[in-house]
């Protein structure tokens, strides 16, 4: 079962539009809704949320569940929820998953809603990937950049009719077709801004709408595992773990031994997903894949610099 995670603050089209345009599977949707701020942020919230639970139920065909967050402002607490949440919904995947089946995976949305519950759930989805790395690559954590912010447009429309309403002030003289002119716009854009919220459109980034925030890991760097992630970072990717032992016999002038290789399989092993999840492995018959992963690709852009 995929199951997605969606903070809703003052956003529509990016929590559902790049999941649509990206045709990622969508079993289960959970929205969560602030409860604290005024009345009509509130509301408004709540609106939006209504439409999302339609759309996605209709559109997508996804089991929908509405959860309110209560203080958004309450880090604390919502981390616990977000923990409580992320971890629930992996057991209960594993609890209804058959023999066959493939295990479901869970995916955060931080766009929206106010920082502390981002940040509050991406950090939740960082530790849990930690604890569990058996299921790291089950818990993803993304975020979807608008098209355009609605609040500019907003701005724009506000010093426009404040020039208008200064010269009917200075003039005394009524234009009505400026002022049917504003008019248009300004209902146009309260109806955009009532139906798609402050943001418009899902920017597509590198030939996807979402970017995925990965896990980094909370040990470092030995010696040698540098110079294995420093490779892949140099040559891409190895058709097996034989082939980059091979080729960093070659560059370190060692011989290539069965206990040169040996070394270089425990390190890929430790730097993969069950450890520090700078490595990530294909399986292609008896050989796997080996690349770097994307945390992996950021330290070592990090690093490319400091090993110069």
């Amino acid at each position: 079962m995929q199951t997605h995670i969606v903070p809703v603050g003052f956003d529509y089209d990016r929590l559902i539009a790049p999941l649509i345009r990206d045709q990622l599977d969508v079993d289960r949707v959970i929205l969560l809704e602030g409860a604290v701020g005024s009345e009509a942020n509130v509301e408004y919230s709540r609106n939006l949320s209504g439409k999302l639970e339609k759309d996605f139920e209709n559109l997508l065909g996804a089991e929908t569940e509405r959860v309110i967050v209560d203080d958004v402002y309450d880090y604390d607490a919502a981390f616990e929820q977000a923990y409580d949440l992320i971890n629930a919904e992996l057991d209960a995947d594993d609890e209804l998953r058959g023999d066959d089946d493939e295990p479901g995976e869970v995916w955060v949305n931080v766009s929206a809603m106010p920082r502390p519950v981002s940040f509050a759930f991406a950090t939740a989805a960082h530790s849990i990937m930690v604890e569990r790395q058996a299921d790291r690559e089950r818990i993803h954590t993304y975020y979807t950049a608008p098209e355009k912010y609605l609040e500019t447009e907003l701005a724009e429309e506000l010093r426009t009719e404040r020039a208008l309403l200064q010269d009917l002030l200075d003039s005394g003289e009524i234009d009505a077709d400026r002022i049917r002119e504003r008019l248009d716009a300004t209902s146009d854009l309260l109806s955009e801004f009532d139906e798609r919220g402050t943001t418009i459109g899902a920017k597509q980034i590198d030939g996807r709408h979402i970017v995925e925030l990965p896990v980094a890991s909370f040990s470092n760097v030995k010696p040698f595992e540098e110079v294995i992630l420093f490779k892949l970072g140099e040559h891409g990717e190895f058709g097996s773990v034989s082939e980059l032992a091979e080729a960093l016999a070659r560059e370190m002038n060692e011989e290539y031994t069965d206990s040169f290789r040996s070394k270089v399989i425990y390190n890929v092993d430790r730097l993969g997903p069950g450890g520090k999840g700078y490595i990530e492995q294909e399986e292609r018959g008896k050989s796997y894949r080996t690349r770097l992963s994307r945390i992996g690709e950021l330290w070592v852009r990090a690093h490319a610099d400091s090993d110069e």
